[in-house]
């Protein structure tokens, strides 16, 4: 059996290519006209691969690494083999990916799993439905009345478009997601398994709890990513908004009500409760949890498991739970450790008093 190569290798770049494309300076005595087809990490790396090298502390994989060509700064590159092809950048990360985008444009959004264009067999389209030219459908896909789709979307197979959904142009649908009470923008990913405009969680408590009617709709804009098996529920009274750039992980759930701003980042297994709002260039670590009608300020940054329950200004840094300023935090992990040693301590004189 081979192995499959599930990225087409393209026709490469040359090392002067690179250059150009990055804005790169090659170091004197580089081969420009070596081809690289490929990124690799150091270990893995041979003569078509491009590599990276930011930190000192990977310095030592240099040593055996059999690399074409590498993105480096100039404080780096004297421990860089001569071997290997230098291009000098300010930020090599940055670079690398603009490299690693060239060479692999067909993995910058999924496309249609069974290989199709247009409307595939067993795909189902209702005739009210308005696909624009361009628009590719998987099998059994389902796409309903008054849908609207625009040029170079892709449907993967088992997708759900319900009635009324507007969705832009070149987007991308996962397999298995269902998008309904939804308008989605331009440039919008949304990965496998996604449910984008079920109900919200709204209940009148009771003896016999009451439904409150989810009225809303979620508006998804221009160039948003939704990761694999994330949930946004549609708003009850507002709609539930996800602003433009924003970058969602895989299992985030967003509840009704909620307006993320633009460019935001939301790592996996965030959870953000009813009519909470996180502004613009806002950044949320894994598994952090927001209450209901916080706001999380423009440009704030929240640690990785952090307990959100008030709210978080403009800027700021903060972690922990309940969450707080990013010092006070460390200030009270530390002092809690220095606690915990002391009660050890006292701990350990007071068996051994006893055992005189």
């Amino acid at each position: 059996m081979t192995e499959p190569m599930f990225f087409k290798r393209e026709a490469g770049l040359t090392v002067g290519e690179i250059a150009t494309l990055t804005g790169a300076e090659p170091r004197r005595g580089a081969r420009l006209d070596h081809r690289i087809t490929d990124i690799a990490p150091f270990e893995r790396a041979g003569p078509d691969h491009l590599i990276f090298l930011d930190k000192p502390r990977y310095i030592d994989g240099l040593a055996t690494t059999h690399a074409g060509a590498c993105l480096t700064t100039e404080r780096l590159e004297a421990h860089v083999p001569p071997h290997i092809a230098v291009l000098r950048i300010r930020e090599p990360y940055r670079a690398f990916v603009t490299v690693a985008r060239s060479l692999f444009p067909g993995s910058l959004r999924p496309s249609s799993m069974f290989e199709a264009s247009g409307i595939a067999p067993g795909a189902f389209v209702h005739p009210a439905a308005r696909l624009e030219n361009g628009v590719t459908v998987d099998p059994g896909a389902v796409i309903g009345p008054r849908a609207e789709i625009g040029a170079g979307t892709v449907i993967a197979a088992g997708a759900v478009i319900a009635p009324d959904v507007r969705i832009g142009r070149d987007c991308a649908i996962g397999a298995h997601a269902s998008i309904m009470h939804a308008l989605i923008g331009d440039r919008v990913t949304i990965h496998p398994g996604c449910r984008i405009g079920q109900d919200g969680f709204g209940f009148l408590p009771g003896a016999k709890h009451q439904k409150v009617p989810q009225l809303r709709r979620v508006i998804v804009q221009d160039d948003v990513e939704i990761g694999a098996n994330s949930t946004i529920d549609r708003g009850a009274i507002r709609d539930t908004v996800i602003g433009e750039g924003s970058k969602i992980d895989n299992l985030v759930h967003i509840a009704h009500n909620v307006l993320i701003g633009r460019h935001c980042i939301l790592a996996g297994q965030v959870g953000i409760s009813g009519s909470a709002t996180v502004e613009d260039y806002a950044m949320l670590g894994g598994q952090v949890g927001v209450a209901d009608h916080v706001v999380v300020g423009e440009g704030a940054a929240v640690a990785a498991q952090s307990g959100i329950v008030g709210q978080v200004p403009a800027g700021a840094r903060w972690g922990g739970y309940p969450a707080r300023p990013h010092t006070e935090w460390m200030r009270t992990t530390v002092l809690l450790r220095q606690m915990v040693r002391r009660e050890k301590r006292g701990a350990t004189a007071d068996n051994e008093g006893d055992g005189e």
